[in-house]
């Protein structure tokens, strides 16, 4: 192999950057040359891209969302797109391409390499929903980004008689719910797994308020419902006053955390090793602190991952 190519797709996240460095230098120190497309998809479908020799990834390291910057592209999703890009890859003379993204992303590698073209896939997304590994890239910063402020909003909530609501993100997943309520010692967390019993919540809430707790704090996934709606049944339930925090994209931002930097710097060089012995088709993932492979077909077919029960079940023991 003389030249590979790296893109980031769908949602941005801290420790991209880290990943793209890692893989950038990986190739370099084997006398291969890496190209970064701009935008994703979109780029590679566009043919942007630039040249990621050692100056270009200087000083990336500590930088949050991605410096290829990201982008979703619905013409990547037809055949003729994905015939685009592959035309693209050829004439730019790529001999591997590492992908980074979550399922969508990953499911748009898996459909390369069906074409014959050689792809590593690399899980992030801070939903962490990917199945086959452990932590996805950025989960681990976003998580400190919640902690922090929901620490903050903590300290205001003990000031008052009111209960607190802090959305975080998690369309299908409660992972970054259930484990930051664990973290910040919240009264509940509220996850999409789970349905929601508001009447026995309301309960509990009035039996801690008689006990002299005046304040409450609940995290819930934006996917599990409307936070709006919960603090208004709460309100009605027992006159409780509830305020709603929605945390958005301030969870995907920020430097990234020690964690993801070495994780991600481990993802990079690692796809770079794997093209390189020739190795194709899979992605990198985590398990009990190990680098995996596996299959882009099995995490495409593997469905989302599934919340551990045990999780859940701390967060509501630790919430008494």
């Amino acid at each position: 192999m003389k030249r590979l190519a790296i893109l980031t797709s769908g949602g941005d996240c801290s420790g991209m950057n880290a990943t793209i460095r890692a893989a950038a230098r990986t190739a370099l120190a084997n006398n291969i040359e890496m190209i970064g497309f701009r935008k994703g998809y979109a780029g590679l479908l566009k043919n942007d891209f630039i040249i990621l020799n050692s100056q270009a990834v200087s000083g990336t390291l500590q930088r949050g969302g991605t410096f290829l910057q990201s982008a979703r592209s619905a013409e990547f999703r037809t055949e003729e797109g994905r015939r685009t890009a592959l035309d693209n890859l050829l004439k730019d003379d790529v001999d591997g391409l590492i992908v980074l993204g979550g399922d969508g992303s990953l499911n748009g590698a898996l459909e390369l390499d069906r074409m014959g073209f050689p792809v590593i896939g690399i899980p992030a997304s801070i939903d962490n929903d990917i199945a086959y590994t452990d932590m996805a890239l950025g989960v681990d910063t976003a998580l400190n980004n919640i902690i922090y402020a929901v620490d903050c909003i903590k300290d205001t909530a003990s000031s008052h008689d009111r209960a607190f609501i802090v959305e975080v993100m998690g369309r299908n997943s409660g992972y970054l719910a259930s484990t930051a309520a664990i973290a910040t010692g919240a009264e509940f967390a509220i996850v999409p797994e789970v349905e929601l019993d508001l009447g026995e919540m309301c309960h509990q809430l009035r039996q801690r308020y008689d006990e002299g707790r005046t304040n409450a704090l609940i995290i819930m996934a934006e996917g599990a419902g409307h936070a709006q709606d919960v603090a208004e049944g709460i309100k009605n339930a027992i006159g409780f006053e509830t305020r709603v925090t929605v945390l958005g994209h301030y969870q995907r931002g920020g430097a990234p955390s020690v964690f993801d930097r070495l994780l991600g710097s481990r993802f990079g060089m690692k796809s770079v090793e794997l093209l390189l012995s020739g190795t194709r088709g899979v992605m990198v993932g985590l398990s009990a602190n190990s680098l995996t492979t596996t299959l882009l077909e099995m995490v495409a077919n593997g469905g989302q991952k599934k919340l551990n029960d045990d999780l859940l079940h701390m967060a509501e023991i630790l919430g008494i």
